[in-house]
């Protein structure tokens, strides 16, 4: 068991033995399926278990030209590598660090394409099959209008695939279930379905969350393998972010002091939603309290108060089986994804440590974070 009142505070904390639970999932997924499954950095970037990742998936997705070149130098291998936009400032180094290239629009292949091919790096497009099951609109990459990715009609009035494109890929979903991808895939393949003999890999993004208790891996496997059989000449690629880091840590945060105001309580923490828990605000969802419930009628309520400035910066409410007191421990739970890669310094609020804890509950301080690292990202 781990001593949270041994873990500074406030920190983001990793624990190895609910890593080891997930990627011996993944595993039965790569072994079963046939599939290629490789980590998204855009939901966990913390390089330093990223040795372990490595043998644990079949490589690294990036979404710039840093996280193709943590890929390169920490992953120790090219990137697959997808961004919305490419420049003529990024798209050397991303060249320099992938291996495989995703291009958002035809625009973009038709203006950096031939760099690629020249390299010798597999080219993608990525296409809008107009179906996703995610209903917040901020992450819901197939709402009208959405800027990311080619549909059909468009790819069909430029003339069909450009020669060059050996792959296409498709990112719908967000902690979704394999329900979810079945549709996706039978979009793909009624909008897309003239093109997938012509290619040679189908990436089907993010999003795959096999790492959840309720999520059906055999129906997962079953489906992929289903697939493969109709598609044999394919690679079939996934790239999860949450799945490989889903539930495996904490933030670890202190109360310091605690408020009243209209009969709401608000215990005042050192973290910050805005800076520390984005999604928290964004989606909005509310993290689950190690010792914490939802609270019943009845219930003392208690309130989460951030310590930047920003009004909004709270969440609520819960409840517990004692009166909260300054200098408590509060932990937060599942904030390992999502979450560091997200971070800011706003308010130059302290920002969290990095550990990790072993089988046995020893913690290993990765980093901490202080004056010079917020200096150093001013002018």
């Amino acid at each position: 068991m781990i001593d949270f009142k041994r873990v500074p505070s406030p920190c983001f904390l990793l624990d190895e033995r609910l890593l080891a639970r997930n990627l011996s999932v993944v595993d039965r997924v790569r072994r079963e399926s046939g599939a290629e499954v490789i980590v998204a950095l855009k939901a966990c970037a913390m390089w330093s278990i990223f040795p372990l990742l490595a043998r644990h998936s079949d490589g690294a997705t990036a979404s710039s030209a840093a996280e193709a070149r943590l890929v390169r130098e920490e992953f120790g291998q090219p990137a697959h590598t997808y961004a919305p936009v490419y420049t003529d400032r990024n798209i050397g180094e991303i060249l320099d660090c992938s291996s495989h290239i995703t291009f958002n629009s035809l625009g973009q292949f038709r203006r950096f394409g031939a760099m690629a091919l020249l390299r010798g790096i597999s080219c993608g497009l990525r296409v809008n099959p107009r179906y996703s099951p995610v209903e917040t609109d901020l992450y819901n990459p197939c709402v009208a209008g959405s800027r990311l990715g080619v549909t059909a009609e468009e790819l069909e009035a430029q003339g069909g695939l450009p020669d060059g494109i050996e792959g296409l890929h498709f990112h719908v979903l967000c902690e979704s279930r394999s329900e979810h991808l079945r549709k996706a895939l039978e979009a793909v393949e009624r909008h897309f379905g003239r093109y997938l003999d012509r290619i040679q890999w189908l990436n089907m993004g993010g999003g795959h969350l096999m790492t959840h208790a309720d999520y059906d891996c055999d129906d997962l496997i079953a489906l992929l393998r289903d697939f493969r059989a109709r598609h044999p000449r394919l690679r079939l690629i996934l790239e999860p972010g949450s799945a490989f880091t889903w539930r495996t840590g904490y933030l670890v945060s202190t109360v310091e002091d605690i408020v009243e105001n209209g009969g709401v309580r608000t215990a005042m923490l050192d973290v910050s939603f805005a800076c520390h828990m984005p999604d928290c605000l964004e989606m909005p969802y509310k993290p689950a309290i190690v010792g914490a419930r939802e609270p019943q009628e009845g219930d003392r309520r208690w309130r989460m108060g951030g310590n930047s400035c920003l009004a909004g910066d709270y969440c609520g409410d819960w409840a517990f089986d004692h009166e909260l007191q300054v200098g408590e421990r509060i932990v937060f739970e599942d904030m390992i994804h999502y979450t560091m890669v997200k971070t800011t310094m706003f308010n130059g609020v302290a920002h969290p440590a990095i550990a990790v804890a072993d089988a046995d509950g020893a913690v290993r301080i990765v980093r901490e974070f202080g004056y010079a690292d917020f200096k150093g990202r001013m002018s």
